[in-house]
């Protein structure tokens, strides 16, 4: 079958990320597929969750649990420079891949990499840096680097699992810039505590999964589209973006589901391509 194209890829893409940045009055969100988007805004760029890499179909090819992809990979992550900061939000293959973050870590020197803290010695040993390189967070806890604040958040996925010394290994992140505030909730099931965090109230825009949950996968599930609607509402999101679809045929949903769901709920959301973005 045939990979889903990417609407701009590679260095096409770069070429029109490169045409935005001098653009410092609105903030620039590409897809990169899976739940990874690259945020520009006021000549910065913020590279969230990347998954820009075959590895999961190489590793799983000849088990039960083939990671066949769907889609193009939208852009070589040694192309990536110019990268500000880059955030992990747990240690999952597609939030956390070295053959993606290798690379991009050499091609920027020093950049800030911000992670959940509990992560921090499994983060080191799979992108073969010192421990002490990256910026841990986890939830009632901010950080600001490069004109961007974040802010932690329990994710639960399947559990709001913590470690020995209470933190979380799971997380989502409001980020805070200018004028603006978004939401990368990472993989994360409903829980009930979700939508009353403050901090997520009348967010500008909310990314969320919408690919479920189903047992018979056998891998942590995530919001499905009537959750993701239900979600953006209760938090008053101005747009919902959903992620965590049409990457793996085992792990996907349809992406009408989630466009029916907020249509009728009259939710606010941007269907994005790979390589597509949103501006505002």
């Amino acid at each position: 079958m045939a990979l889903i194209a990417a609407i701009r890829k590679d260095r096409a893409l770069i070429a029109e990320m490169d045409d935005k940045l001098p653009d410092a009055g609105h903030l620039y969100l590409w897809w990169l597929g899976q739940s990874g988007y690259l945020l520009q805004w006021n000549g910065k760029r913020v590279l969230i969750d990347p998954y820009l890499s075959d590895s999961l179909t190489r590793k799983y090819a000849a088990t039960d649990k083939p990671h066949v992809r769907m889609s193009e990979i939208v852009v070589q992550p040694d192309l990536l420079r110019g990268i500000s900061v880059i955030t992990s939000s747990h240690n999952h293959t597609d939030h956390l891949d070295a053959d993606t973050l290798i690379p991009v870590l050499q091609n920027n020197p020093g950049v800030p990499m911000i992670i959940p803290e509990a992560n921090r010695d499994f983060v080191a040993a799979r992108l073969q840096m010192d421990p002490q390189y990256f910026t841990g967070l986890n939830d009632h806890r901010s950080v600001s680097v490069e004109g961007f604040t974040f802010q932690g958040l329990p994710a639960r996925h399947n559990e709001l699992e913590r470690d020995e010394l209470g933190q979380c290994r799971y997380m989502g992140y409001v980020i805070a810039f200018g004028s603006y505030r978004i939401y990368h909730s990472g993989d994360t099931l409903w829980y009930d505590e979700l939508p009353l965090h403050p901090e997520l109230q009348g967010v500008d825009v909310a990314l969320l999964p919408v690919n479920g949950y189903d047992p018979a996968r056998r891998v942590p599930g995530n919001l499905d589209a009537r959750e993701a609607v239900a979600l953006g509402k209760a938090i008053h999101a101005g747009y919902v973006i959903p992620c965590h679809y049409d990457m793996f045929e085992f792990n996907t949903a349809d992406v009408q589901d989630f466009i029916k769901e907020a249509e009728k709920e009259s939710q606010p959301y941007r269907i994005l391509r790979g390589g597509e973005y949103f501006s505002a």
